[in-house]
C-alpha cells in the first residue's frame, strides 16, 4: 500500500513539474519583439528542455537525482541567463517572453530539491538570483518573478522535509504493527498449549483424583503408585512440555515404576532448533531413558551453545547428600 501511495505522489508530481517546464519553454518561445540573437534564445530553450528533462525523468528507479544530473542541473543554471540576456537589446529584457528563465529555473531548483538535491536546488536558486540581478536589477527581478521562485524553493524544501518525516514514522509504525502482531500470535500459541497442558493434566489427574476422593483416601498399593505416576507426569508436562513425547513418556513412566525417582526441567534448550531437530532429540532422550540402570535421573534442557539436553543419574537417594554418586552422564548435542 505505501509503494503504491509514493508511486501515485510521485507519478503526480512528475506530470506537474513537465507540464510547467512546458508552460515555461512555451513563454520562451512566444515572442513579442524579435530578438536580436534569436539563435541564443533558441540554444538556451533547448538546453533548458534537455536538462529539465534529464533532472525530472533522469534514472526514475530511484528517487534521489544523479549527482552528475545534479552538477548539470546547476551549470544550466548559470548558462541559460547569460544566453537570454546576450540574445535581447536591453530594453526587451524585462518582457514577459524575456523573463521565462526566472520561473523556468526556479522549477529546476524544486525539482533539484525534490529528487532529494537540497544542497543543488539551494545554489540553482542563488545563481540565479545573482544573474537575473545582474541583468535586470535586483529589485526588478524580485517584481518580475524572483520572490515566487524563492518562495516555492522554500515550500518544496518544507514539503520534503514533512513528508519524509511522514514516511519515517508510517514506517515505524508498520514496524510496531508488526510487532504487535507476532506478540499477540505468539500469546495465541501459548494460550492454546496451556489449554492442551490443562486438558492433558486433567485426563491424567482426573480419573486418580476421583478414585482418591471416592476412597477417602484409603488407597491401595496399585492406587498409590497410579497417583504418583499420575503427580510425575503432571509436573513433567509443567516443567518440561518441550522434552516430551510419547516414547520420552512412556520410557519416564517406565523408569518410575522400576522406583527410579525422575526430574525433568527445561530452561529453553530448544529455543532457536528445528522442529525435525527436536524429534531426533527426543527419540535419543528416549532410548537413553529406557537403558538407564540408575536410582535417580535428572533431565535438564539449558540455552547452552552447543548441547540442548543433559541427562545425568546418580546412585544415591534425593536425600543421601551424595553429589560425587554419577553413574549416567549423557549429553545431547543441538
Amino acid at each position: 500500500m505505501g509503494a503504491l501511495v509514493n508511486r501515485t505522489v510521485r507519478s503526480v508530481a512528475t506530470s506537474l513539474a513537465v507540464g510547467f517546464a512546458l508552460y515555461f519553454v512555451a513563454r520562451g518561445i512566444w515572442w513579442i519583439e524579435q530578438p536580436t540573437a534569436p539563435l541564443l534564445m533558441v540554444l538556451a530553450i533547448a538546453v533548458y528542455l534537455v536538462v529539465v528533462n534529464i533532472a525530472i525523468l533522469g534514472d526514475g528507479a530511484s528517487v534521489k537525482m544523479p549527482m552528475w544530473s545534479a552538477v548539470l542541473a546547476l551549470l544550466a543554471s548559470a548558462v541559460i541567463p547569460v544566453l537570454v540576456t546576450f540574445s535581447l537589446e536591453p530594453a526587451d529584457r524585462t518582457a514577459p517572453f524575456a523573463t521565462w528563465y526566472i520561473g523556468a529555473l526556479g522549477l529546476l531548483g524544486i525539482v533539484c530539491v525534490v529528487r532529494r538535491r537540497s544542497l543543488i536546488g539551494w545554489l540553482v536558486l542563488v545563481v540565479l538570483v545573482v544573474a537575473a540581478s545582474a541583468s535586470l536589477g535586483f529589485v526588478v527581478a524580485l517584481n518580475l518573478g524572483l520572490v515566487g521562485s524563492i518562495m516555492w524553493v522554500a515550500v518544496a524544501r518544507l514539503l520534503v522535509m514533512f513528508w519524509d518525516r511522514a514516511v519515517r514514522d508510517t514506517e515505524r509504525l508498520a514496524e510496531i504493527q508488526q510487532a504487535v502482531s507476532a506478540w499477540h500470535a505468539t500469546q495465541r500459541v501459548r494460550q492454546r498449549e496451556r489449554r492442551l497442558r490443562t486438558q492433558f493434566a486433567l485426563a491424567v489427574a482426573g480419573p486418580v483424583l476421583s478414585r482418591v476422593v471416592a476412597a477417602r483416601g484409603a488407597l491401595n498399593d496399585q492406587e498409590r503408585l497410579d497417583a504418583r505416576l499420575a503427580e510425575g507426569r503432571l509436573r513433567d508436562e509443567l516443567r518440561g512440555a518441550d522434552l516430551l513425547n510419547d516414547a520420552v513418556r512412556n520410557a519416564i513412566e517406565a523408569a518410575r515404576r522400576r522406583g527410579v525417582v525422575v526430574t525433568v526441567f527445561d530452561e529453553g534448550g530448544f529455543d532457536g532448533i528445528d522442529e525435525a531437530r527436536r524429534k531426533a532429540i527426543r527419540d535419543e532422550l528416549a532410548v537413553v531413558l529406557s537403558r538407564a540402570q540408575t536410582s535417580r535421573l535428572i533431565i535438564r534442557s539449558s540455552p547452552d551453545p552447543r548441547i540442548a539436553v543433559t541427562v545425568v543419574g546418580r546412585a544415591g537417594s534425593r536425600s543421601s547428600g551424595d553429589d560425587d554418586a554419577v553413574d549416567l552422564w549423557h549429553e545431547i548435542p543441538r
